[in-house]
């Protein structure tokens, strides 16, 4: 049985303070997203954590029906200038990790981390997962898996709405998966 209370104390440890669960049968998995990563993101084909290098949508449907209890953890940033958002992406990623880490050694080995944002463990990646650097890091987003995150965080009555600047303060959300 997952004692919540732990797994979040777990994530206060390393800088989480926001987040929510939610039910693996409560996310939605849907086309629509796996449309946009292929038509309006310049990572799909060229990330081995990005479309086509994930799972079909089929499968992360399946794939979220085994998991009941999932930590959706909410990070806020705002950057001046749009090229500072891929640092501090792959740095709050890699700060991410060690929370997967720490609740599989507490006695759950479905633990996942699905990424706040495409994977940047590499400055540059090979683009194919069967060619990944570093595999037991890299980790895809939710939206990779065809989440419909706007859905996910709503729910659970996280913000989240459309930027239209830049400079506007930015809710990203990187989701463990435990059982």
């Amino acid at each position: 049985m997952l004692d919540r209370q732990a797994v979040e104390a777990i994530a206060r440890k390393h800088g989480c303070e926001d987040f929510a669960w939610i039910s693996g049968q409560d996310v939605q998995v849907r086309q629509w997203v796996g449309l946009k990563c292929m038509y309006g993101c310049g990572s799909c084909g060229r990330k081995g954590g990005c479309p086509p290098a994930v799972p079909a949508i089929g499968e992360c449907r399946e794939l979220f029906k085994e998991y009941e209890h999932i930590l959706i953890l909410h990070l806020v940033a705002r950057f001046a200038r749009p090229e500072d958002r891929k640092e501090w992406s792959r740095k709050r990623n890699l700060e991410l990790l060690p929370i997967e880490h720490e609740v599989f050694l507490a006695g759950h080995p479905k633990a996942f981390l699905l990424f706040m944002d495409e994977c940047r463990v590499c400055k540059e990646c090979p683009g194919r997962l069967e060619e990944c650097r570093h595999p037991s890091l890299s980790r895809p987003c939710p939206e990779a898996l065809g989440v419909d995150l706007f859905s996910a965080v709503r729910q659970v009555g996280l913000p989240m709405e459309v930027l239209t600047e830049y400079e506007q303060e930015m809710n990203r959300y990187a989701f463990l998966l435990v059982e």
